[in-house]
């Protein structure tokens, strides 16, 4: 655990750690077997789910489940658990931070563990080769996933003189299609609504194949980068797109809540939220439209992995291949409404036929996941900070890139 040691170092003092943690324990004292999990805060109908899923678990296997939930600070109290020896037998990792926690030597390599009943292939492969070391290991098994796709408001675009059939199927036709549409919607609504993060956009800078990290160096000032993204910029400057905040809004779900925006691009999460606060709007969904003629999306996953120090490491997969099974996760995504990262269990809840989630699934099978290496977080920050000033107008693009990527290398560097 030297190298995870070494990750830790001046991260939280011992007592920083039990703030914001609910543990739930379950009576452990039937069968003296148990798995600890720990997971983070997530919405009520989630914990519901995850809470009839294990209780199936328990009772299919007399394996209890303590449940710990950790609301505030996730991966940094995860971390200093693990480097305490205390850290929990099972836990989430989002693919986000998966290369960090994998090159760490926290997580155990899950391959030995894996047999042909699983059906490894049964995932889709862009959501497990997110929680691939760098040894070509398989590090984690994705639990279930998000991928971004376009929402357009019926009512606007019948108002303004369109339908659905209207939208092209391309990003470049639809910045001209958003153009047109702009002034006829009414004063104060935009036709699109950006958020300008790279965990968005990512798809859309890589799409002609070049990287924003290479050699282990941010790459983000390069020109077919800086050309891919330019588009974004270019719809606030010529008025028909504007971020959430520039709305007067949080995010583009509220954005598109309150119909201040006719478009969005824009993540499954935001099914429920609509349903939930803004249920008198009627949208539609469509899958995200190409860029330089290619099909791309994001995709978010979350995977279960298993502590390397752990000495519980057969109950540990006993419970993650019974909750990313068949069984286990129909429940758990029944309940919870995120996806299922295995293709069957998608069939088998006929998502391809639905008319809000379609689009989503359809997604998986070319998404680029939101994992890029240990530098990704550094290179992110700067990107954020940067692009923002330059949707904003405050600099172009290819000065906020290389400005961006000279001080994502410079703390590239200092880490090293």
């Amino acid at each position: 655990m030297k190298k995870l040691s070494l990750l830790l170092a001046g991260i939280l003092l011992i007592g920083a750690f039990l703030a914001g943690c609910d543990t739930r324990t379950t009576d452990t004292k039937v069968s003296g077997r148990e798995v600890r999990l720990a997971v983070w805060g997530s919405s009520p109908a989630e914990v519901q789910a995850l809470d009839k899923t294990i209780a199936d678990f328990e009772g299919e296997t007399g394996i209890k489940v303590v449940k710990e939930v950790i609301s505030d600070s996730y991966l940094d109290i995860i971390k200093t658990r693990l480097i305490g020896g205390e850290g929990p037998d099972v836990f989430y990792l989002d693919s986000y931070a998966a290369a960090e926690v994998i090159e760490s030597g926290a997580v155990m390599a899950l391959d030995e563990w894996i047999t042909d009943d699983f059906k490894i292939d049964d995932f889709y492969p862009s959501l497990v080769n997110a929680f691939r070391g760098s040894d070509g290991k398989l590090y984690g098994i994705p639990k279930d996933y998000s991928t971004l796709a376009l929402y357009y408001n019926e009512n606007l675009l019948k108002e303004a003189g369109y339908t659905p059939e209207d939208i092209p199927d391309s990003l470049e036709e639809l910045h001209r299609f958003a153009e047109a549409l702009q002034p006829k919607l009414q004063e104060g609504r935009k036709a699109l609504t950006v958020m300008t993060d790279l965990a968005r956009m990512m798809y859309l800078a890589e799409s002609t194949g070049v990287d924003i990290i290479k050699d282990d160096k941010a790459n983000i000032a390069d020109p077919e980068i800086i050309k891919n993204l330019q588009l974004m910029v270019d719809a606030r400057a010529k008025g028909y797109a504007d971020n959430p905040q520039g709305l007067g809004t949080g995010w583009n779900g509220e954005a598109f809540g309150v119909q201040k925006t006719a478009m969005m691009i824009e993540g499954n999460w935001v099914i429920s939220f609509l349903k939930e606060q803004f249920p008198e709007v009627k949208y539609g969904v469509k899958e995200v439209p190409t860029y330089n003629g290619k099909k791309g999306t994001m995709a978010y996953t979350v995977a279960y992995v298993i502590n390397a120090d752990t000495d519980n490491k057969e109950n540990a997969w006993t419970f993650i291949q019974y909750m990313t099974g068949p069984k286990g996760m129909d429940t758990w995504t029944k309940g919870s409404g995120v996806l299922p990262s295995r293709k069957s269990v998608a069939q088998s809840q006929n998502l391809e036929k639905d008319p809000v989630k379609s689009a989503h699934v359809a997604g998986a099978q070319y998404a680029t996941p939101w994992q890029k290496g240990i530098h990704l977080p550094t290179v992110m920050t700067n990107f954020n900070n940067e692009f923002l000033s330059a949707f904003l107008g405050k600099k172009s693009l290819k000065e906020a890139m290389e400005k961006a990527q000279e001080v994502a290398n410079k703390e590239i560097a200092a880490q090293k």
